[in-house]
């Protein structure tokens, strides 16, 4: 499996009404990529609180990488992603991307 980890330092004035539009707009993707199996987003609750300013960020799993580039690919992911960056602080400056290939048994 392959979990796509997304960090976002959102623009400071933001209202948190509109960041839950955008986790709401990210959820409707669900059931619309074959392999694509969860997806969960927020805020940072971290006790160590070295977020360096990426308070918010999702995580979404996918079956294999065909999957994870399905997703790339979907018109929704790329309407999304051009929310996001719109929102960031420096736009595309302020998300961090990691792909993180794990095995579910283990």
């Amino acid at each position: 499996m392959i979990r796509h980890i997304v960090l976002i330092r959102f623009n400071p004035d933001l209202p948190e009404e509109e960041i839950a539009d955008i986790w709401r707009e990210l959820r409707e993707i669900d059931g619309k990529v074959p392999g694509l199996s969860a997806i969960r987003a927020g805020r940072s609750e971290s006790p160590e609180k070295i977020e360096r300013g990426y308070m918010h960020g999702f995580t979404v799993d996918f079956a294999n990488w065909d999957s994870l580039a399905t997703y790339q690919d979907h018109p929704d992911h790329k309407k999304l992603g051009a929310r996001l960056v719109a929102n960031a602080v420096g736009g595309l400056d302020g998300i961090l991307v990691f792909d993180l290939p794990f095995d579910p048994s283990a």
